[in-house]
């Protein structure tokens, strides 16, 4: 166990020399850097293989790792580390074996974009970068196993990201299909729809187009249902496990037929109103769907062909937006038959439709959804009532669509007439699917995951085309393809991967029947690489296998996972979704990755986002030069709630460098008092300790360090000097916040071994914590006149504001001052008047 290698190496009663030893005034520098040694030298926070075989107490804390995309942490950074170490470190001093490595998420677009924008190889800048993270890293005190670290770009790693895709292509998760994909014009690669903000790429801002290419999909469509079922016995931050819920997007309906008229062919739609079928006046095709061609009249082909190619030039999170926009279509000059009234119907084509949600048609009811009104207006065609709320009949006009279901009774709907929405949608279904068309059906909004990357700087796809055998897997014992590098690995607009460029390297021979073929020449998305990184920390050194079966059974599921809420349909559903596919192949005995996840807050600098452009983004470097690791962290968790944030103001950081300065300054001070406790001091105490293992469980981090400022106030009251009983514990409650100057406090206070290597969380006894209330006789020179009640450690300044406040008091002070005040605690005060 990690704690007890500084506790070995400090009880063999080493020596340090002078150089070691800070000086009796507060200096972080100094202090930093003495304990990150001994913490260095001795593997303070390093697991060793037999360790990570046989734990005590496992506990895995994990924090999101870093994109080395850039030269160097920010402060965004730092508060999120910062944060997860806290509740860590909190963790080991409450007993816990606690595991908290540290890596690299170093693929991706974001790392290649910033190489080209300096001109310089990713190979090279890259690992310049994650030294420099590293540096960063190592400086801010974290409690990081250096020894358990992962690069996704180490071939190392990722030939188990490569195992991971050919394990999900064994079980038919893996498949490579044509469809329309979000296309950035600049990055030059397909996009994931939720990589899309607004018709925007996230990256670079581009206005994003749409195409239609063969790319490489993970089924995560097939998980929608256990993924949404989940989320209600995880431990996550509820706005994380909606948003995530949303994106699934479920939805209960039914899939109805609707004949093309003159033809063989029927359009299929999913709804969630087939109580409104009656009302169904028109229908629209998406541009992508296959029977547009087919449907559409000689003489609105033109028509028909230019919308459907404007439209390709649109992204998919676009279109899914215009809900608000003025509506676009075109008519297809033909027909379709409603099932439930046997008239024929117009066939439109519009872009709010999509062909990726549901069946890509929807038959148009303007009476009763607000898309379906605006286009009816802006077109001209007809809107029919079939549900009425009440005092409406069957023929009042509708002025905008008429969507209260609760109320509404069904209308112009033949022997449906009279029913209410939830009776009309079971009984018009059952009416359907007795003729064979139409059923009950589930939909989700959730796609299929597209893992093909049109760029360099990523694991090649371990895919092999051959003209006979078609995609053949790489076999296993050949992993990992290895990235080459290629000076010229700027992509370009066609659509192709730099790869592909590369004659040398795709030219391979099939590994199946040995004739000519050719790798696949995209790489996988970066995402993918963040999917299963948690399962290789405690397995880092294994070589021959991803994640040993024994140490993963021993470690995971994560016991905290802390990250940004901005990857909560990104990463998260990726990881839960790989979790759950390794638990169905039999590699995993959970199917969950995180069993309590929290997202952290936003950090802002004045008022404002920070950003390059305002000037105001904060580096941690010169901060920490400055005041010191520890005053950093103390800082950032006393900006505001750890769960939503704060405002970062430079003079701010003063107040913690006091705080800790008076802490220094007390138990130097109480060292060698070993005096009983103050009992007026007691009840604070241990209020203290209760309200400080509350709150930094639930990372209320900012009102922990408000209630240990405000004790060591009450201990230093009056310049007295506190006792060893009094102080120790505020040294042990500091030491996840600022863990330099807490070890350093702990040795000073004549304890050996290490704070993080012996010491253990301080215990209250609630019946100490208990606020007492007391009643105190008020005095008016000597004569009782009043009394005040309030708690037993309150101060001469409270009881004496108290006492004032009655009215009898105040009118024997009316007619002189108080020269003097005699306070006696839990019995009486006394204002001398002259």
């Amino acid at each position: 166990m990690p704690p007890a290698k500084v506790a070995r190496g400090r009880a063999r009663g080493e020596r340090r020399g002078m150089e070691d030893t800070p000086t009796r005034n507060y200096s972080p520098s100094q202090v930093e850097a003495k304990w990150q040694r001994i913490w260095e030298e001795h593997g303070a926070n390093s697991f060793s293989a037999e360790e990570l075989r046989a734990p005590r107490s496992p506990y895995f804390n994990l924090m999101m790792f870093p994109y080395p995309s850039a030269e160097g942490l920010h402060v965004g950074n730092i508060y999120a580390f910062t944060g997860a170490d806290i509740h860590g470190r909190f963790q080991r001093l409450r007993g816990h074996d606690v595991f908290e490595p540290i890596g690299f998420d170093a693929f991706g677009i974001h790392s290649e974009n910033f190489a080209l924008k300096h001109g310089t190889h990713p190979m090279d800048l890259i690992p310049a970068n994650v030294a420099n993270f590293t540096r960063q890293l190592r400086r801010i005190g974290g409690m990081f196993d250096w020894d358990h670290s992962v690069d996704t770009t180490s071939p190392d790693y990722y030939r188990w990201t490569q195992w991971i895709f050919l394990k999900l292509f064994e079980a038919g998760l893996a498949e490579r299909k044509k469809a329309p994909v979000n296309w950035c014009p600049s990055c030059m690669t397909v996009l994931a729809n939720e990589q899309v903000e607004d018709g925007l790429c996230e990256r670079c801002d581009a206005t994003v187009e749409q195409r239609v290419i063969a790319q490489w999909f993970f089924r995560i469509s097939d998980y929608s249902q256990r993924l949404l079922d989940n989320l209600d016995h995880i431990d996550w931050s509820d706005s994380t496990r909606k948003a995530q819920a949303n994106w699934i997007g479920r939805s209960e309906g039914a899939r109805l037929v609707f004949p093309v008229a003159g033809s063989d062919d029927v359009i299929e739609v999913f709804t969630t109103r087939p109580d409104t079928i009656f009302g169904a006046t028109y229908m629209v095709l998406a541009p992508e769907h296959p029977l547009v061609d087919g449907i559409t009249s000689p003489s609105h082909r033109d028509q028909v062909r230019a919308y459907v190619d404007r439209v390709a030039a649109m992204d998919v999170v676009s279109r899914q937006k215009t809900a608000g926009e003025k509506k676009t279509g075109v008519f297809t000059g033909g027909y379709c038959v409603n099932p439930a009234t046997g008239g024929e119907i117009p066939v439109w084509v519009a872009d709010y439709v999509l062909a990726g949600y549901g069946t890509g048609a929807i038959m148009a009811v303007p009476g009763h959804d607000e898309r379906d009104f605006e286009f009816a207006n802006e077109f001209g065609l007809p809107v029919v009532r079939v549900v009425a709320g009440p005092g409406d009949g069957a023929d009042t006009p509708l002025d905008e669509a008429y969507i209260d279901n609760a109320a509404g009774r069904m209308v112009n709907s033949g022997r449906f007439d009279g029913m209410s929405v939830p009776e009309g949608k079971a009984a018009i279904t059952a009416a359907l699917e007795e003729r064979g068309l139409g059923e009950k059906q589930v939909n989700y909004q959730l796609r299929d995951w597209c893992i093909s990357r049109q760029r360099y700087w990523g694991p090649p796809i371990p895919i092999v085309y051959c003209p006979t055998c078609g995609a053949v897997p790489v076999p296993e014992r050949d992993l990992p393809v290895i990235l080459p590098r290629i000076e010229d690995f700027k992509p370009d607009d066609d659509g192709v991967s730099p790869l592909a460029r590369v004659e040398s390297w795709y030219s391979v021979d099939c590994p199946a029947c040995g004739s000519a073929a050719r790798r696949e020449t995209d790489v996988s998305d970066t995402f993918l690489d963040s999917s299963w990184y948690f399962l290789r920390y405690p397995s880092v050194g294994c070589d021959d296998i991803a994640f040993d079966p024994d140490v993963t059974r021993r470690w995971l599921p994560v016991d905290s996972y802390i990250g940004g809420n901005e990857h909560a349909v990104l990463h998260l559903m990726y990881a839960r979704f790989i979790t759950m596919a390794l638990h169905d192949i039999g590699l995993l005995d959970f199917e969950e990755p995180f069993t309590r996840f929290r997202a952290h807050g936003i950090i802002v600098k004045d008022g404002r986002k920070m950003s390059k452009t305002r000037g105001n983004v904060v580096t941690p470097d010169p901060v920490i030069e400055e005041f010191g690791a520890d005053t950093f962290r103390l800082y950032l968790m006393f900006l505001g709630p750890f769960t939503e944030g704060g405002d970062y103001r430079d003079d701010g950081i003063r107040g913690p460098l006091g705080f800790l300065r008076r802490l220094w300054d007390a138990v130097l001070r109480a060292a060698d008092n070993d005096a009983d406790p103050d009992p007026r001091l007691e009840g604070q105490l241990h209020r203290t300790i209760e309200q400080v293992t509350r709150q930094i469980a639930d990372l209320q981090y900012n009102t922990c360090i408000s209630g240990m400022m405000e004790y060591l106030n009450a201990v230093r009251a009056g310049g007295r000097t506190p006792a060893r009983a009094e102080i120790e514990p505020v040294v042990l409650m500091v030491a996840p916040f600022a863990p330099h100057i807490a070890e350093e406090l702990w040795e000073r206070l004549g304890h050996e071994g290490g704070l993080f290597g012996r010491a253990r969380w301080p215990e209250y006894d609630p019946e100490k914590a208990r606020r007492r209330i007391v009643k105190l006789a008020v005095q008016v020179n000597g004569k009782v006149r009043g009394t005040i009640e309030g708690p037993s450690e309150m101060s001469r300044e409270d009881a004496e504001a108290l006492a004032r406040e009655q009215e009898n008091v105040a009118r024997f002070l009316r007619n002189g001052s108080v020269r003097r005040v005699i306070y006696v605690p839990g019995r009486l005060i006394n204002l001398v008047v002259g």
